[in-house]
This record gives structure tokens, sequence and C-alpha cells, in this order.
């Protein structure tokens, strides 16, 4: 089947064929179809299987069709993205998809002038991308009005629904017209967010793809047992592999990203963090250098990695298990797309084991299990000593460190790779501010009014 057959438009169809796209995947095969003719839609498939195009598609179908004029600071289509990254990402696709559609595009979100977006607003969009916290901070300056959404969608709901974000939500679906088309699309639909969702959908079309939360076929996922104080020299082991061509690494929390890059730059490895605490700038241009392989070591907290579309990352390293099990199915659909493979690899602590439980009672299958390398003790200690002649002692995790008097700020060190045995990015890796240490400009930049909330809430921001 074409996208012709599925009732694409000639422009539409045409755009699709400039990206190099011919068949639909199953998502937009089941989807397109039902959003042509109107119906609110919850759709479910992993991620990487083209869940925008299935979505952006027939909605500027029908903007075309409805030829309705867009008025100063209004838009037509609304889609909320849980964060920068992926509305960027969505806003891109849009553009692409629209090119013979005559179709205007903007996105909005934290970290950038807020008197950008005014301007991008100014004279109406048809298609609006937008995180919910600035959103609501440009409707209630009177510089954006949601009175024409026909469309509104809300892309990887279960992140959108969660917690951090339902209050937002109900603010904005309270301002969009009552009589609108909505859709929902996520890689995972607890129960319990299905519930919230049927309060926001009309009589919707259900598609799902696969089963909730089931993980990615070509992802060849395992678990290593090992100790907390031991996981950094294992991971440093394993980026030392010279078949890893684009690596994402995983942490909890911002701290342990942090952490994370900063142990990694004492054993000559480049990396860079992306968290809700690093400002815009800092983590386009972060992701910038992994996507054009200057730095091929990008770690990221849960809610930084969604929207992090780039081909060619080979292996995602859980190295903290996320206690929030569909965050699993999440980060290893980081690799394996658009038909390649890829490899997964987590770590698991002794306190982390109820995590690990949690991810294949709720994924539906076991995660084999890898032993440490052979002769790791000795590798590992060898790391230790290296990195500690590098940089001084390793720093205690946050947790475990004394609490001290406040008193002037101190300026934080940027941390540049150093040569060793194990794989070298030194002359890949850019020094001074967002770089692998950061800068103290930089860092402290990043903690405004978005880095002080919690969960989804910071990088909706």
């Amino acid at each position: 089947m074409s996208f012709a057959h599925l009732g694409l438009a000639e422009p539409l169809v045409r755009a699709i064929e400039a990206k190099g796209y011919t068949q639909p995947t199953p998502i937009q095969r089941d989807s397109i179809p039902q959003l042509l003719e109107g119906r609110d839609l919850l759709g479910i498939a992993q991620t990487g299987t083209g869940k925008t195009a299935a979505f952006v598609l027939p909605s500027i179908q029908r903007l075309v069709a409805a030829q309705k004029r867009v008025l100063p600071t209004h838009c037509r289509m609304l889609v909320l993205a849980p964060t920068r990254e992926l509305a960027s990402q969505i806003a891109d696709s849009a553009r692409g998809y629209g090119q013979f559609s005559r179709m205007s595009v903007a996105t909005v979100f934290g970290g950038v002038s807020i008197n950008k977006n005014r301007q991008d607003l100014s004279r109406g969009v048809d298609i609006l991308v937008a995180t919910p916290g600035r959103l609501i901070d440009l409707v209630e300056q009177g510089l954006c009005n949601l009175s024409m959404v026909e469309i509104l969608v809300l892309d990887e709901a279960d992140q959108m629904m969660d917690l951090g974000f339902i209050h937002a939500l109900r603010k904005i679906v309270r301002m969009v017209p009552r009589k609108r088309q909505t859709l929902f699309f996520s890689a995972t639909m607890p129960a319990a967010i299905r519930e919230l969702a049927g309060q926001f959908l009309t009589d919707p079309a259900t598609v799902s793809i696969k089963p909730a939360a089931t993980t990615a076929e070509r992802v060849d996922q395992q678990v290593t047992f090992v100790n907390q104080s031991e996981k950094q020299a294992l991971l440093t082991i394993l980026l030392g592999d010279a078949s890893i061509d684009r690596a994402l690494v995983f942490t909890r929390t911002k701290h342990g990203a942090d952490r994370v890059v900063k142990l990694l730059a004492g054993n000559g490895i480049a990396a860079n963090a992306i968290h809700g605490n690093k400002s815009q700038p800092q983590r386009e241009r972060a992701l910038g250098l992994f996507k054009s392989g200057q730095v091929p070591i990008l770690v990221a907290t849960d809610i930084a990695a969604r929207g992090i579309d780039v081909s060619g990352v080979s292996h995602v390293f859980n190295f903290e298990l996320p206690n929030v099990p569909e965050q699993y199915v999440h980060r290893i659909g980081r690799t394996a797309r658009a038909g390649a493979s890829g490899q997964a690899i987590s770590f698991c602590a002794d306190d982390e084991k109820p995590y690990l439980r949690d991810i294949e009672r709720t994924t539906r299958q076991k995660v084999p299990v890898t032993p440490l390398p052979e002769d790791f003790m000795r590798q590992a200690e060898a790391i230790k000593h290296a990195r500690v002649k590098a940089i001084g002692a390793d720093p205690a995790p946050r947790e475990d460190r004394p609490r001290q008097q406040r008193g002037p700020a101190r300026p934080r060190a940027t941390h540049a790779p150093t040569a060793t045995n194990g794989r070298n990015y030194a002359n890949a890796s850019p020094g001074g501010r967002g770089g692998a240490g950061g800068g103290q400009r930089g860092g402290n930049r990043g903690r405004g009014r978005g880095g002080q909330r919690s969960g989804g809430a910071s990088a909706g921001r």
C-alpha cells in the first residue's frame, strides 16, 4: 500500500517522496484514514515507528481543505509535547510534510526569549508546537489565543498526562474550543492514563500496533548485576568497545548525569549531559554535537531524552534503572530506529532489583543476564587509579556528601578529557562553556524558573 492509497493529497505525497518514504508504517496505515474522517484517536505504537507523520499528514490535509484564514496570535492546530527537543523535532517534521501545502509552523518553549515567541505568533500560525508551561505564559500575557484550535494533539501522551503535566493540560483544554479533533499518541498507555485520556477524547478510534509497553523487537537487551560503586568502571570498559558508534547513557537524576560526564572525562572519554537544568543553548549544542558524532556519548535523564531522534545510536546504557518501568521502553527505543538494530545494556545494583522486576513485569519478558567482563576487578582498579591521577579523588555521590555551610559560590571547573588507554575523544570535545564539564555561567543560567520545578514540569518550560 502506498501513501496515495491512504487518501492523502498530491502535495503531501510529493513531500513524503521528497523525504524518501515509500511505504507507510503500520501506525500510519491504520491511523491516517481514521484521522482524515475527523475522528478522535488514541494511537499506541513503539517509539520510532512514525507516529509524527501519522498525525501531521492527515491534519495538514484537513487544515488545507477547511480553507480558514488564521488570525493574528491564533493557531489552527496545537501540538503539545513534554520537552523542548521533541517540540523542535515535531515542528521540523511538520515543515517538511507541509512544504508544498503552504502551512506555517512555529514552536514555543522555555529557554528562549519570549519576545521571539511573540514575534513568531504575531501574524498567526497554522501549526503550533508547544510545551505546556511556556504556552500558558503566552496565553496569560495575551500573546497567544487558542480559540481557533481545530485539532489538538498530545504527543508522548503518557508523559504529558503524568502528574507533572495534568494540571497544565486541564487548563489548556479549557482554553480550546469544545468542538475539535483530539489525538493522543504514545509508546505506552497504562490503564490509569488511558482513563484520563478518556476525559479529553470523544468516541475515539483506537489504533494499537503493539501491546502497550512491548519493547522493540530489534533491540538486543542485556542486564549486568554490578555494585553501585563499580558502575563507572564497567561503563568505561564497555564504551571502549570499537563497535560503539554513538551511545546514550541514562541516569535517574540531573546531578547523576553531570557526575557521569565528569567521571568519564577523567578517563579520557568526552561526553555531554542533557537535562532540565541545562539552558536551551546548552541543550541544543550538546544534541548537535551528538548528532554530528563529534561527541558520540550523550548522558541524559528521562525527561530530556524525549524527542532525541538520532539515527545511528548503536547502544543505550541504563547506568541507573528507571523507577518507572514504562520509561525503560522509551529509553531503549532510542536505538534500533528506522529498521536498524541496537543494543540496550542495563546496570543493576542490589537496590535496583525491584525496578528490574517491575520492568520485566511491564514488558512481559525477561531481560537476559550478561556477566561482568573477564578480569573485571583488575580493570576496574586500573581505571580508578588512572582517574584519580587525572582529576583527584572520585567525588562522592551527591547523597553521600556531608552538608556544607553555605558560602560564596565557587567557580565551577571544566573537565577537559585526558588521554588514557581507553577510548579517547579529547580532540573532538569542545572546551569552555557547554562542553563536557559545562561552565559557571552556563550551568547557573540553567537553574531558572523551570529548573526549580520537579519531574516533567521543569522540562516543559
